[in-house]
């Protein structure tokens, strides 16, 4: 890639590569990550309009802070019968939280407060 910087601060970008070098083909089959299982009571952000959330513990998320992109980890979660790909998401103090989607909560049944258990692999993006 070839980055051209203006004065005005704007940046352009040529990718001058792309055409010459072949596609790898993704790997297929199941990774070798093993699951990870906690369990964790739901909370709710302070916001009008809200997540509900889990929060993950550090000692699952820290050895994996190298794999993320963006702050974001890719993760397949997994609740009861629901799995579904996700991230772990950045709460901004160093630890890290599993957003519910609604689907999820009314499928297993979820409210604020409870404790549940969560499991998740890594996945490829």
């Amino acid at each position: 890639m070839i980055f051209f910087r203006y004065s005005d601060g704007y940046v352009f970008c040529i990718s001058v590569f792309r055409r010459f070098i072949p596609r790898q083909k993704k790997k297929e089959g199941k990774t070798n990550m093993m699951k990870m299982t906690f369990s964790a009571a739901v909370s709710l952000f302070e916001r009008d309009k809200g997540w509900y959330y889990v929060p993950v513990p550090s000692h699952l998320s820290k050895p994996l802070e190298h794999l993320a992109d963006r702050g974001l980890i890719a993760v397949t979660a997994k609740i009861g019968n629901s799995i579904w790909p996700t991230s772990l998401l950045p709460m901004g103090d160093g630890t890290h939280f599993i957003a519910l989607p609604a689907k999820v909560r009314s499928k297993e049944k979820i409210m604020l407060g409870k404790t549940i258990e969560v499991s998740f692999e890594m996945r490829t993006r």
